[in-house]
């Protein structure tokens, strides 16, 4: 089983734009034999940008389980290894949630679905992406 990390605008387009995410990404991301992973990380991104007014989705917030449920993911928590880890990475990008997102990856063993450039080039992480 090979677990499959969203990035939180893969997520955002999944739950509201499904057609934004190529076929062929959403066939690997149904397939029975992949587990779908959500981090609390995104979760805290949503609900940052929510309040700051930088993504109208108030009921994205109250409606997570039941939305990460439909989508047929899994919470990934995040740990004190996963903490530490995005803290020592060797790596320019500021952004924590991104940071975190890869350490998770990275620590879980699993792909990390972006299209992030940034991301896509950081050598640890395993990434499956288009565009």
């Amino acid at each position: 089983m090979t677990h499959h990390l969203l990035d939180t605008h893969v997520l955002l387009w999944l739950l509201a734009d499904p057609a934004s995410v190529p076929d062929s990404c959403r066939r690997v991301l149904a397939d029975r034999d992949n587990r779908l992973l959500v981090s609390a990380a995104s979760a805290l991104e949503v609900a940052t940008k929510v309040r700051l007014g930088k993504l109208h989705a108030p009921e994205l917030v109250s409606s997570w389980p039941r939305r990460i449920a439909e989508i047929g993911a899994s919470d990934l928590p995040i740990t004190v290894d996963h903490a530490l880890n995005a803290g020592s990475l060797d790596w320019a990008h500021r952004d924590p949630f991104d940071r975190l997102l890869v350490a998770q990856a990275i620590q879980e063993a699993a792909v990390l679905v972006t299209v992030d450039p940034a991301i896509r080039h950081y050598p640890a992480v395993r990434v499956l992406t288009w565009g």
